[in-house]
Formats: structure tokens, C-alpha cells, sequence
């Protein structure tokens, strides 16, 4: 090397040592390497300068940067095959001399045992420079690079950790879900703009924003193995496609108590990471993961509370004591609301017979229905059996298909039976919607249960034993509300025409028949609202309220009738009848006074006939 090419190598060096100490930002190292090659292309009048790095997966070098705009364009077209020759040749300066006035010089770069790189230079044969002087510019070269490289690599990392401790201040600042989510993949893409991300993530951490999550599922296994393994073992996996040139990362999303999901990051080509990027990769994850899992926490602990406040709530209403119809409908109701539910059914066995409880939606009132409740039946043999299904078949003939079906059973004293929870769409009901319907069927239940007790205890306190026709008493209460509250009724007195001979002929247990044939044609020819009633012995009553005395009449008339032709052995009847009005002053006693004197007349006057006792 000359004194004038010394000279000129030194002060390309000072213009680069000047370029040097204004640069600030040493993270990107391509930019910091395109001024180098620029600035030795116009000191030394090189026609362009390209700086190649090693892909080993493709075993050549790609152009990383270039002064020439054609190799720029065309990469691919420019890769130069690391074969046995510069393998050899890597270590010297080589010149390509193809008998032409343009020169090609290359030589090799290590920056680490699998980190290598090449530069590459045309030149015209004027401007050729002495083999000692690129020599020299290969060691300073190394140096530079590896300095370089160093340093931008530490920055890189300190701007990189900066980026993750505000991601994790972000991050953990949030109590929601969907906020740690959307931060998530904001971070990555801050610290990986060239990379594709995917969260694969379980059901109850999806959320409805408009980020890239996929539902993470022992379905397709091959297509998603890398994300499964990552998801199991708890370890990141790295994956090289070598269909689509790409490599993937899946880093799992760890929390203290579990994984929650798996980081899916796609590179734009095939790329070897060092240990350090895994690693920072593998703390950027359990970042997330730790962020996940508070905010589920948090999350859980707010859905517990308002699970406790629904079943105090419910339940508190539910012993207010309430109907039974109306307990049921309340429960209801509430199952609609809380779950989001489509369909609700309670159904109950009744001396091995399922019924289907009024209240429940329409669904269960049809006969397409019947499937589930099959399907059920068969599948909850003991009170501790539940049912908790996200995808389920069940063949049947309705035009919808529900594919969410939880349904828990309903076992405490007299109640058994089982609660039927649907929706349309698959996974629609979360396993803590799940728990929640088993403590509220749990508690529910007793409510249910009493209500009925006392609903049956009421029954029996009214109810005739042998006739099941209302008491006396009953009946004298609802007339008095009647009286009260109508403007006109009709009273009807019923008395079995020569009963004694009955019981003298066929014994006191026909004779007992004989009243509960009588007493179920009463029921089979009155309304709902209508008051059958035995009135002692073989005396029966019927209030009709609201109802005038032809209309009393006419119903007085069938009943002759009826008995004539239905009891067995065959009797007749008397009846007497009497009515009120709101214009006339009456009395309970007085309506009873002149339908007793009817039925007389009736008896007196050859029975099996009807009486009416006018004011």
C-alpha cells in the first residue's frame, strides 16, 4: 500500500468515523451497513457495493443491502450459492477476473460461528485497488462489524426491554380481558413489525374485538401441532415451513396458575433465532400471561360476586311464598336472562311419567322435544349426575339444533326431576355459567319443593278426602268473596235420591262410589272457576259465580241427566237450586235457607228433578 492509497483508505475511515459520531440510532444495523458500502462506493469510485448475508437454509447468500438498484429489485436473481469453491475462497479476497475491463471483488466476513456475511464490488480495471488495501479493508471490516453488531444488538435489546416494561405497565394497569388482549398483540407488533401474529387462546379468554385470535382446539392437531405442543409442555417451540419459506414461533402464555393460550409468530422467511431472542420472546409471553391471568382473576372474582348476589337475589324471592307456577316462572325467567339461554324446560317424574311443568318455553311443549328429554333421561341416572355439553348431537325433527345443553337435576323430597338449559350455537354456555346454573337448581330446588308442599297442604285443607270436590268451608268462604265482590251467582244443592237403600242393598263401600261418580260428573260439567263442594253425606254442592239462574238452570238440568244415565248402579238426584243478586240484600245463610228448601220441595215433589227456590 502507497503513501496516496494510504492516504485515501484513511480518509475514508475519518468519513466514516464522522459519519459514526453524529449517528445516534445504532438499532438498525442494514442502515448503519448501507452507509458504510455507500460511503466506500464514492471514496474508492466503485460501481456498487453489496453486502450479503447467509441464509442456511437455502445454503446462499441473500443481498442484505446494495448500492445497485437492480440487485435491490431482484434478490432472488442475485443470490450467490455457498458451495465448495467459497467455502474455500471465504477467508481471502477474491477477484472474479472475466477478461472485461469491470472487475468483481469479494470477500468474506464471520460474525459469529453461524452468523456469516459477504461483500461484493464491481470496479473498473482504472480504479482497481491493490489487493493489500482491501485486505487491509477486510480486517478493519470485521472489526467495525463486529462492533457494530455488538452495539446495536445492546441497544436493540435495551429498546426492546424498554418497549416490554411499558407493554407491562400497559398491560397490567388493565383489568379487562379484551384491553390485555389488544395491548398484546399491539406489543408485538412494536417489537416485531415484520412478523404475522396469531393468539391462540380457550374460550372463556376470547373477546369480541377485532384482533387476531384463533380458538385453541384438539381439532386439526397437524395443522396446529407446534401451538398444542407449546400449549402442553409449556415450552417454546419453533417450527421452519419449508413449503411456505417461513419459520414459526409458538410461545405458550403463562400465568403462576396455568397456561391460558399460545403466542403464534410467523417470520417473514426461514431464520434461525438466537438463544437470547427466545428468551426474550419467553418473557414477553409470560408477561402476557401473567397480565392474562390477573385480569381473569379479577374477572372471576366480579362474576363470583354477581353469582351470589343472583342467587341470594333468587332465592330470596323464591321464598317470599310464591306460587309454585309462579316460583317456576320466576326461576325461569331468570335462567333466560343470566345464560342468555334460547330454551329452559323443567320436567318432572310423576309415578315413572314425565311431565313437563308449565312455564317452561315452547320448545319443550312440542313433540319435538322429546329427543332431548330422551337423551337426558338417559343420560342422569343418579342425583349427582350433570350434564355439560358445548357441541351436542341429538337427532331430531325441529327445524332448530341445539348444540349447547347443560341440564341439572332437581332430586329433594317429593321433587324428581331435572332442569333442561339450551342454545343454537356450539359452546355458547361457559363451564362457570354451568356452575352457576348447579348452585341455583340446588337451591332452587328446596324453594320449588316447599312451594308445593305448602301448595298440597293448602289443597288438603280445602279438599274433601273421598270426593276430592272442595270442603264446606271453602265453599262458604268463596261465596261470601263472591257476594262481595260479583253482581249475581247461582248456589246448587245436591242430594242422592234414596241413598240409604244404596247402602242397605250394596254395602257402604258402593255407597262411597256411588258419591265419587257423582262427584267426578260434577267436575266433568262445571268451569275451572265454578265451586264443587260436598256438603255432608251424600249432599253435594255447586257455586257458580257470575252465573244467572237459567244458566243455572240449564246446568242443574244436565246433571239430572248425567247421573241418570252414567252412575253405575244407577241413581238419581234432586237438586235445589237458589241465586242472588247485587240489588238485593242476601245473606250467605239465606242462599243456602232457600236452596234447602228447594231440594226439599224436589224430594217431596218424586225426586230426580230440579227445584228452584225463588226470594
Amino acid at each position: 500500500m502507497n503513501i496516496q492509497e494510504h492516504d485515501q483508505y484513511a480518509i475514508f475511515k475519518q468519513k466514516f468515523f464522522d459519519w459514526f459520531l453524529t449517528e445516534e440510532d445504532f438499532t438498525n444495523l442494514p442502515r448503519i451497513i448501507q452507509a458504510l458500502i455507500t460511503l466506500l462506493q464514492k471514496e474508492f469510485h466503485l460501481l456498487d457495493v453489496t453486502f450479503y448475508v447467509l441464509n442456511p437454509f437455502k445454503h446462499a447468500f441473500e443481498p442484505e443491502v446494495t448500492t445497485n438498484h437492480i440487485i435491490e429489485q431482484q434478490q432472488e436473481k442475485y443470490m450467490i450459492p455457498f458451495d465448495d469453491q467459497l467455502k474455500q475462497q471465504f477467508d481471502d479476497v477474491v477477484v472474479i477476473d472475466d477478461e472485461s475491463e469491470i472487475k468483481t471483488v469479494q470477500f468474506g466476513i464471520h460474525f459469529s460461528e453461524d452468523s456469516l456475511g459477504l461483500i461484493r464490488f464491481q470496479l473498473h480495471v482504472r480504479d482497481m485497488i491493490p489487493r493489500s488495501l482491501i485486505k487491509q479493508m477486510r480486517q478493519d471490516f470485521l472489526k467495525v462489524f463486529a462492533r457494530i453488531r455488538k452495539v446495536s444488538e445492546v441497544l436493540s435489546e435495551e429498546k426492546r426491554y424498554e418497549q416490554l416494561h411499558r407493554a407491562a405497565t400497559k398491560i397490567h394497569a388493565s383489568m379487562n380481558i379484551g384491553d390485555v388482549l389488544e395491548e398484546i398483540v399491539k406489543t408485538l407488533k412494536e417489537v416485531y413489525p415484520t412478523f404475522t401474529f396469531h393468539l391462540f387462546l380457550s374460550y372463556d379468554s376470547t373477546t369480541d374485538r377485532d384482533l387476531p385470535i384463533k380458538l385453541l382446539t384438539f381439532e386439526n392437531e397437524d395443522e396446529h401441532m407446534g401451538a398444542m405442543q407449546a400449549y402442553v409442555t409449556g415450552q417454546i417451540q419453533l417450527h421452519d415451513s419449508l413449503v411456505h419459506k417461513k419459520s414459526v414461533i409458538y410461545a405458550p402464555i403463562k400465568g403462576a396458575q396455568g397456561i391460558y393460550g399460545v403466542i403464534e409468530m410467523i417470520a417473514p422467511t426461514i431464520m434461525e433465532l438466537p438463544e437470547r431472542e427466545m428468551r426474550f420472546i419467553s418473557l414477553l409471553a409470560n408477561t402476557a400471561g401473567s397480565a392474562l391471568e390477573n385480569a381473569k382473576l379479577y374477572e372471576q372474582s366480579k362474576r363470583l360476586i354477581a353469582d351470589l348476589q343472583l342467587i341470594n337475589e333468587t332465592i330470596h324471592h323464591l321464598n317470599t311464598n310464591l306460587r309454585f307456577q309462579d316460583a317456576l316462572q320466576f326461576m325461569i325467567e331468570k335462567i333466560k336472562t343470566s345464560f342468555d339461554a334460547e330454551e329452559v324446560g323443567f320436567i318432572i317424574l310423576q309415578e315413572k311419567e314425565r311431565k313437563v311443568l308449565p312455564g317452561s318455553t315452547a320448545f319443550f311443549q312440542s313433540r319435538e322435544a322429546k329427543a332431548y328429554v330422551d337423551f337426558v333421561f338417559h343420560r342422569i341416572q343418579h342425583p349427582r349426575d350433570n350434564l355439560f355439553l358445548g357441541d351436542v348431537k341429538i337427532h331430531s325433527d325441529h327445524a332448530k339444533r341445539f348444540r349447547s345443553l347443560m341440564a341439572v337435576p332437581m332430586m329433594r323430597g317429593m321433587m324428581k326431576g331435572v332442569a333442561i338449559v339450551l342454545h343454537q350455537e356450539a359452546y355458547h354456555f361457559s363451564f362457570d355459567m354451568f356452575k352457576l346454573l348447579q348452585s341455583l337448581i340446588h337451591h332452587s330446588t328446596l324453594a320449588f319443593t316447599n312451594a308445593a308442599l305448602r301448595e298440597e297442604l293448602e289443597r288438603m285443607v280445602i279438599t274433601d278426602r273421598l270426593t276430592n270436590l272442595y270442603a264446606r268451608h271453602y265453599l262458604d268462604e268463596r261465596i261470601q268473596r263472591s257476594m262481595e265482590e260479583d253482581g249475581l251467582g247461582t248456589f246448587i244443592l245436591i242430594d242422592i235420591d234414596n241413598f240409604k237403600k244404596i247402602n242397605d242393598t250394596y254395602g257402604h263401600q258402593v255407597g262411597d262410589e256411588i258419591i265419587i261418580q257423582v262427584a267426578n260428573i260434577i267436575k266433568a260439567n262445571i268451569r275451572q272457576n265454578d265451586i264443587g263442594a260436598r256438603w255432608g253425606g251424600e249432599e253435594l254442592a255447586i257455586y257458580l259465580p257470575k252465573v244467572s239462574i237459567n244458566a243455572g238452570l240449564s246446568i242443574a238440568n244436565r246433571l239430572v241427566q248425567k247421573v241418570r244415565e252414567l252412575t253405575s248402579p244407577p241413581v238419581t238426584i234432586s237438586c235445589g237450586v237458589s241465586y242472588w243478586k247485587k240489588n238485593r240484600a242476601d245473606s250467605v245463610k239465606e242462599l243456602f235457607n232457600r236452596a234447602d228448601e228447594a231440594l226439599y220441595t224436589a224430594k217431596r215433589t218424586g225426586k230426580n228433578r230440579v227445584v228452584v227456590q225463588e226470594y
